[in-house]
């Protein structure tokens, strides 16, 4: 049986050699990270707020846990924010159709109708005036009949 080959085990064939970056911390000899110090620790997030990993920021791992416990600290005390909404100024369409796909709000389930109208209700029935006249049945004076019939009885 041949061997197969370890993967991860031993040296990459093709290491990437890359300076590795020094931490903040490092220069400017900074020994206790304090959760207030507002301007220390927002050198490390991004620009929506989420903690930078060690391999960007340059830290090591003592150091990496130092800030990130001290940023969910002041996170806590509202110094920091949980996360930040970043502006897009969105990509165009493809083809001239809507951002969720050319379909309805309510994704297209709606069986090809039309859109509902919101203003149903505030339209007023001017067709006859005679409709109100209709419905009391004072107009023909029937009401009137049946409640002096039942008084004589």
């Amino acid at each position: 049986m041949a061997k197969k080959p370890q993967r991860g085990r031993g040296k990459p064939e093709n290491p990437r050699k890359y300076k590795k970056k020094t931490s903040p911390l490092v220069i400017e000899k900074v020994e206790y990270v304090d959760y207030k110090d507002v301007d220390l620790l927002s050198r490390f997030m991004s620009d929506r707020a989420k903690i930078r990993n060690m391999r960007v920021s340059g830290n090591n791992r003592q150091q990496q846990l130092e800030i990130a416990n001290a940023i969910k600290i002041a996170r806590e005390m509202a110094l920091l924010p949980y996360a930040r909404r970043v502006a897009s100024s969105g990509r165009p369409g493809r083809g001239g159709r809507d951002r969720d796909g050319g379909r309805d709000r309510d994704g297209g389930r709606d069986g090809g109708r039309p859109p509902r109208d919101e203003g149903r209700d505030s339209q007023v029935d001017t067709t006859a005036d005679s409709t109100d006249e209709a419905d009391t049945g004072v107009a023909d004076g029937t009401a009137a009949d049946t409640t002096t019939d039942a008084g004589e009885g």
